[in-house]
């Protein structure tokens, strides 16, 4: 029988052995390693090869409503079985995803989903970019109130549309000569990948081929501007050393476990440093309940001043995490939706936002303006609050 796994509130790698890290230029590549996987839940790439693909959301039936555009590289399929048995991993390829046609030399592809079932125990769906939809929806339809502080346009309609710009991992310095020389383990089912030593993405999946067939799809992944900049500001990692204490290594016994020792501190060291991801408080929603696995998307609880992340992750009904992707927000693209989260948590109530937020009526209205929400407030606000501020610059 097919149970319903609860929403993630937080990441948990347990399961899981986080391995040393291997180090080439300014990136640290995180391995994590799974023993004996169940192979039950199967993963495989779908290639897309058109300059920009369009997506229904969820809220557009019959290709009304919202829709979601980006460059897509490739689709995740996933294959599982009900019982438990192995499933078998059969390729993304089929026939036909969606439609493509071609305007003025460019592909278009054009999706019904996010994600989508197919023939059998088959789901389709578009990796981070699921994510990221959800991020862009978050608030997307506005006040219920139309308060006379926000534009006509907006209070009848909500936000027309949003967009956030990400940079492949091609764009990334050192991201793909990393991967390149990058020694996969035997069991390595994920990786987490720090720049400069900042966390930067982490990626799981259930089954260690599968993960070898996946391991080049990092560089196709898509990553915040803020972490380009710190690959080309810093071209090498903080050195760290953990090693083997000959003192503590008499015979092959003692070595074997001072070197359990070395890799169990290195992992306790890694976990450290992604600890603004890992355990940290998250909120969901699910997408796709797969027999006893459960599609959620996610985001960690917005905090201006920590890193936050975006991602999606497969669930067993047990809790074990079989799928993981993340996507670091820049500290603008936090700040935008820690504005949105406050304005909806209060009722988009500029003054009741405001004093949540310890500032002024202006000051926030002037935050929002500077976030690029100016458009959605009344033109005479947006003035008022603009002529408070140049008055204050003169006073002496």
């Amino acid at each position: 029988m097919t149970t319903h796994a609860k929403p993630i509130t937080e990441i948990s790698l347990a399961g899981l052995e986080i391995a040393p890290s291997q180090v080439c230029g300014a990136m640290r590549l995180v391995p994590l390693l799974r023993h004996k996987a169940p192979g039950d839940l199967r993963l495989a790439r779908r290639n897309y090869r058109d300059n920009l693909t369009i997506t229904a959301t969820s809220g557009a039936p019959g290709g009304r409503g919202p829709h979601y555009a980006s460059y897509v590289p490739h689709g995740m399929v996933i294959d599982w079985s009900d019982d438990g048995s192995p499933a078998a991993s059969h390729g993304g390829q089929i026939r036909r995803d969606g439609s493509s046609f071609n305007v003025c030399g460019m592909n278009i592809r054009v999706l019904s989903r996010m994600a989508k079932r197919e023939a059998g125990n088959r789901l389709r769906f578009l990796p981070l970019h699921l994510a990221m939809e959800g991020f862009l929806s978050l608030f997307f339809s506005g006040p219920e109130i139309a308060w006379q502080e926000f534009s006509r346009k907006f209070r009848n309609n909500g936000f027309q549309s949003r967009w956030e710009l990400a940079m492949s991992g091609r764009r990334i310095d050192g991201m793909e000569e990393a991967l390149r020389v990058f020694e996969i383990h035997e069991d390595q089912v994920g990786m987490l990948i720090f720049i400069a030593e900042e966390m930067a993405s982490a990626f799981v999946v259930s089954h260690p081929d599968d993960y070898r067939a996946l391991h080049e799809t990092l560089l196709l992944d898509f990553y915040s501007e803020l972490l380009a900049q710190y690959a080309l500001l810093w071209n090498t990692s903080i050195p760290m050393d953990l090693s083997v204490k000959d003192a503590n290594a008499t015979d092959l016994a003692s070595l074997r476990a001072e070197i359990g020792r070395v890799r169990a501190d290195w992992g306790e060291f890694h976990g450290f440093m992604a600890s603004n991801l890992i355990g940290r408080t998250t909120i969901s929603e699910p997408i796709y309940q797969a027999g006893p696995f459960a599609l959620q998307r996610f985001i960690t609880s917005l905090d201006p001043k920590t890193e936050n992340h975006i991602g999606e992750a497969i669930v067993r009904d047990d809790g074990m995490l079989e799928y993981l992707k993340t996507y670091r927000l820049s500290g603008a693209q936090t700040r935008r939706a820690y504005l949105l989260s406050q304005l909806a948590e209060h009722g988009w109530q500029l003054d009741a936002a405001a004093e949540a937020l310890q500032t002024t009526r202006d000051e926030l209205v002037l935050r929002l303006e500077k976030a690029g929400f100016g458009y959605i407030l009344n033109p005479q606000v947006l003035a008022a609050a603009q002529t408070t501020k140049w008055k204050q610059r003169r006073i002496p």
